[in-house]
């Protein structure tokens, strides 16, 4: 009887150490800038009760989760999002937390959809959001942000952009202009760029647009600056929408980050949540999905059940940015590379034990973590040892039994140059330290 190879479930990935890599220098770039604007780090469970997306974002949100009844006869889902999970903690502590606040998290979301380039059914996201202020200077914050952490990576600001728009704006347009439904109307106009224009305009009629009403609606979606837009609305709370975007620009290019953010009114994020400012980050060319993409919410606790405090956050997944970054050839080398191999001319395994460990400990307070150290873990010949020193990517190799080598002392080999010493471990240190160049 044959015995079936277990498959890897659709829509997921394994993650081989060599994938890990990558991976983790993503989490990595995602936390230090996350930090380096004083954000603060936090997690959720992985799955919650279904009635918090229902809650959100209504019935139908439950064809595209993973969802089951537990034990208890509870209906639950595991999490598609971050951004609920985010509300009902701020709901549990409204009183506690000082605001506002800045958190981040990296969480592994799952969503049943069809796998396809740029999104699959398990990811990870990294989500940045600020509680508690309804400032403009919020938006500006984590679009500076989205621009530094993808400048890490090496991205130049010709390479990507940040498109702005408004819901609120949006909204002050189609009461301008009659619209009957607008809450229909908004995931049509999310859709604009997918699905052209004629279906589009079939669309926006289903929802109660009349054929003026569309043409004028794709004529200030079209608009390219904000000088275009004054001309085409004339509402107190239009003017102040745009006043919202101007602030949010003039801030951003003193900050210097003018070259990474543009007006796009094609932007309108599909979820209902969303009450002012929306963006989404694209590469310039527009040649896949979104990079990131976020708004404002300043309704979504009080639509939970809680008060209401505003919210401004985005989400950025780790799939398309992976996807772009490797379209660039950013992504760093996946092998593995360790400090120090530490190998035995007479296989004294006590000794490797020993040496490795006096390794691992020397950079004392002036690493922020310890080096990484390699050795065999059975008796082998040299050459062997050297072999795998080599796979590891060890950059120096120590020889604890080296005859050239006095009392306290190592003979090594700096396997980044092929050039041998003789000293201790500080010399070998501070070898380490030293940049050097192949011959």
């Amino acid at each position: 009887m044959s015995i079936s190879i277990p498959q890897l479930p659709k829509g997921t990935r394994d993650f081989y150490p060599e994938a890990e890599r990558i991976q983790n220098y993503i989490f990595d770039t995602w936390r230090s800038v996350a930090e380096s604007f004083a954000y603060e780090e936090y997690e959720g469970p992985m799955f919650e009760h279904l009635e918090l997306y229902t809650g959100k974002s209504g019935e139908e949100i439950v064809s595209q989760l993973y969802n089951f009844k537990d034990k208890g006869d509870r209906e639950i889902a595991l999490r598609p999002e971050m951004t609920p999970t985010l509300a009902r903690l701020v709901i549990q502590k409204a009183r506690e937390l000082k605001k506002p606040f800045k958190w981040f998290s990296m969480p592994r979301l799952f969503r049943y959809e069809k796998a396809q380039k740029g999104r699959l059914r398990e990811f990870f996201q990294l989500n940045m959001d600020i509680i508690g202020t309804e400032s403009i200077y919020a938006e500006a914050d984590l679009m500076a942000a989205i621009a530094t952490m993808l400048r890490k990576f090496g991205l130049k600001d010709g390479e990507f952009a940040i498109g702005v728009s408004s819901r609120k704006l949006l909204a002050t347009y189609l009461e301008e202009i009659g619209a009957p439904n607008p809450s229909l109307v908004y995931p049509v106009l999310d859709r604009r760029l997918k699905i052209g224009p004629e279906a589009f305009a079939k669309a926006l009629a289903d929802a109660g647009l009349s054929e003026d009403q569309v043409k004028k609606l794709d004529d200030f979606m079209s608009c390219k600056s904000i000088e275009e837009v004054k001309a085409k609305v004339h509402s107190e709370n239009a003017t102040a929408a745009l006043q919202e975007i101007e602030d949010l620009f003039a801030t951003l290019t003193a900050a210097g980050y003018g070259e990474c953010v543009n007006l796009d009114l094609s932007i309108v994020r599909g979820l209902a949540y969303y009450t002012g400012i929306v963006f989404e980050v694209f590469d310039k060319g527009k040649s896949m999905r979104a990079i990131a993409g976020g708004g404002r919410y300043d309704s979504l606790t009080e639509k939970l059940g809680g008060e209401r405090i505003p919210g401004v956050g985005f989400g950025m997944g780790d799939v398309v940015l992976a996807d772009l970054l490797a379209e660039h050839k950013l992504l760093p080398s996946p092998k593995q590379s360790v400090d120090f191999y530490i190998a035995s001319f007479t296989n004294d395994m006590k000794k490797v034990f020993e040496t490795a460990q006096v390794f691992r400990n020397a950079a004392g307070n002036t690493n922020a973590k310890p080096f990484s150290v390699a050795h065999p873990l059975a008796a082998m010949k040299m050459g062997k040892q050297l072999d795998q020193a080599n796979y590891q990517g060890a950059k120096i190799v120590v020889y604890v039994d080296g005859s050239k080598a006095a009392e306290g002392e190592f003979e090594y080999k700096d396997m980044r140059t092929g050039e041998m010493f003789v000293g201790n471990v500080d010399a070998i240190v501070e070898r380490l330290n030293t940049e050097v160049k192949k011959a």
